[in-house]
């Protein structure tokens, strides 16, 4: 299912104030750290007083206006929540769920495995970009499946996944769910397309899809870094070229961003997930479920920014 573009003018204009609020709350917040480190002079305050010290420290999420169902924000570093409405909640995830199919792939099969696309792949709902026959090795077909969203690239690569461990799809992301303790995951296919009108192809939690965001950017860095660039091109060992626009028309404006993954359906509504870092090797995952097509991007746009200012030590108004 195609998503159609969002406004770019309205929320293009949005990102780049994003953009440079996150440069500039991220200066803030080397500037404070360098000062933090310098040698104190002043006698050591009574516990009491730091306490009280501590209670004041701004909430910079506390006014973030976020009109998803659920959302969390989430630091990969510490295991903490920053942010949640409705966290732990299971959703429909359209393809987001891909982000569960990369992971099993990636922990079965080497990045150079071949995975071939048979006629089955390709008779399933836009987008695909695939023909019967293209040969790839998992590394290049995942960088284009998921930059694009491809779910003709997502059923191949699911299908030969689940075949090399002699399960079912559903059985194999079950066990890889399990595996990384997502309580609220559940996958019927390995792209995410709803089933029928009232079955979606994967349900999770913006928590989990967090913690999944996070551990296949770990695994598979090469793969999620292509989500990051406007396109991904890969070639067939027939020598085909197939190339994939990214279905995030705003990876551009966000500062260390190390991972993108939009999904979109009936029964899911706008869903995005995000990783990016907020400092030298400190990841932080974004997610919002169960937002609009074009609303999952201003919602996941005020998170970012808050987190920013969180880490600057600011609140964001």
């Amino acid at each position: 299912m195609t998503t159609p573009e969002p406004d770019l003018k309205l929320l293009a204009s949005r990102h780049r104030f994003m953009r440079e609020a996150g440069f500039g709350l991220l200066l803030a917040s080397c500037v404070l750290g360098v000062f933090l480190l310098l040698p104190s002079r002043a006698p050591a305050q009574p516990a009491a007083v730091a306490v009280a010290a501590a209670s004041t420290t701004p909430d910079a999420f506390a006014n973030v206006p976020v009109g998803a169902n659920a959302a969390v924000v989430y630091d990969l570093t510490t295991g903490k929540e920053l942010f949640a409405k409705n966290a732990d909640a299971q959703l429909p995830l359209a393809s987001l769920t891909k982000l569960l199919t990369m992971y099993a792939a990636f922990s079965e099969l080497s990045a150079e495995t071949p995975i071939t696309v048979d006629a089955t792949d390709t008779q399933v709902d836009a987008p695909h970009a695939f023909q019967a026959g293209d040969t790839l090795p998992l590394a290049d077909i995942a960088r284009v499946t998921l930059t694009g969203s491809l779910n003709d690239g997502a059923a191949a690569i699911a299908r030969t996944t689940a075949a090399r461990e002699g399960l079912s799809i559903h059985d194999m992301l079950a066990n890889v769910a399990s595996s990384l303790g997502l309580a609220e995951t559940y996958a019927v296919n390995g792209n995410g397309l709803d089933v029928s009108t009232a079955l979606s192809g994967g349900y999770g939690s913006a928590h989990d899809i967090a913690v999944l965001a996070g551990a296949l950017a770990a695994k598979a860095p090469e793969v999620a870094i292509a989500t990051t660039g406007a396109t991904a091109t890969a070639t067939t060992e027939a020598g085909r070229s197939i190339t994939a626009k990214n279905t995030d028309p705003f990876v551009g404006t966000i500062p260390g961003l190390l991972l993108s993954k939009t999904g979109y359906t009936d029964l899911a509504g706008g869903n995005l997930a995000l990783v990016f870092d907020v400092g030298l090797g400190h990841p932080v995952a974004v997610v919002v479920l169960g937002s609009t097509e074009e609303a999952r991007f201003t919602d996941a746009e005020a998170l970012v920014a808050a987190t920013f200012a969180h880490f600057a030590g600011v609140a964001h108004l």
